[in-house]
């Protein structure tokens, strides 16, 4: 039986990982480390639960994702962005095993008007970015075994994200401004571990950068007016400007991601992200109810 490791198991991704565990028994035995189990900045540390468990897979879903605050914590979000996966992926190297690294749409500038394919140029514009991008780099370089999926505006019943702060905003609220004019392409974490797993059955292996998100290209405003019509709420959404609401990262705005590469290599169709939505939205109905 492959055995599976998820890095970074008490996030977004690895909770929607933990959920369809049970679905992959029989053919897969999955291990969850989250940071206090496994702090990927100690080289060592990762090198010997990597030898330990003897993983043919790892996912590494840890990061450090405070986009905002990065740019404060520089050094923080290196070390986790960047050494934390270096070590992962020269762990994986030594012990052959393939490593499947979780990065993000915000590698890109989002000064464009057509979506980013893989080979396209990057070019962060905050810290997070840059730690990430650094991140991918070096995860090539150490593991030639090595996939990258860029992803966008992950969301899920699980942690902390736009989905579920706009809910909890809906029910305290009259009215609120959105942001209407950076584009992108909402993505639910169940879909993405789903995609991962696919490409863990797959054979054989591609290995390199691919782009995977929910079809198709929205703003933050319509992906709230979409929230709230789901939902049933009547809170009044107004439209608004980056610049009425500014941050402290400079925000990509438009990070829309090609994605005809993990089409066609690996035949995963990403579903239209209302569709996706909708479900979220139904399993925390009934988790309130």
């Amino acid at each position: 039986m492959k055995k599976i490791l998820v890095i970074g198991s008490n996030g977004q991704l690895g909770n929607c990982f933990k959920k369809l565990a049970a679905d992959f028994e029989t053919q897969f035995e999955f291990k969850f480390a989250d940071s206090q189990e496994l702090n990927i900045t100690d080289s060592r540390a990762v090198e010997n639960f990597l030898d330990e468990f003897q993983p043919q897979f790892c996912v590494n879903a840890a990061a450090y994702t405070t986009v905002d605050l990065a740019e404060k914590e520089v050094d923080k979000a290196f070390a986790v962005n960047a050494v934390g996966v270096a070590n992962i992926s020269e762990a994986c190297k030594n012990s052959n095993t393939t490593l499947i690294h979780i990065s993000t749409d915000y590698v890109f500038d989002g000064d464009t008007n057509i979506s980013y394919s893989e080979d396209n140029f990057t070019n962060p514009q905050g810290v997070y970015g840059a730690s990430k991008l650094k991140g991918e780099e070096l995860a090539l370089e150490n593991n030639p075994r090595t996939i990258i999926l860029r992803t966008s505006w992950l969301y899920s019943e699980f942690n902390k994200n736009f989905v579920k702060t706009m809910l909890e905003l809906f029910a305290v609220k009259d009215e609120l401004g959105i942001v209407a004019d950076q584009f992108g392409q909402p993505t639910n974490a169940n879909d993405l571990a789903k995609a991962v797993l696919k490409i863990i059955e797959s054979d054989p292996k591609v290995f390199g950068i691919f782009h995977f998100s929910n079809y198709s290209e929205t703003t933050w405003y319509d992906f709230a007016s979409k929230i709230a019509e789901f939902s049933g709420s009547k809170i009044k959404l107004n439209p608004i400007t980056t610049a009425e609401f500014p941050t402290p990262a400079k925000r990509p705005k438009r990070s829309t991601m090609a994605l005809d590469k993990i089409e066609e290599v690996y035949q995963i169709e990403p579903i239209h992200w209302e569709i996706s939505l909708q479900d979220c939205l139904e399993i925390l109905e009934k988790t309130n109810e």
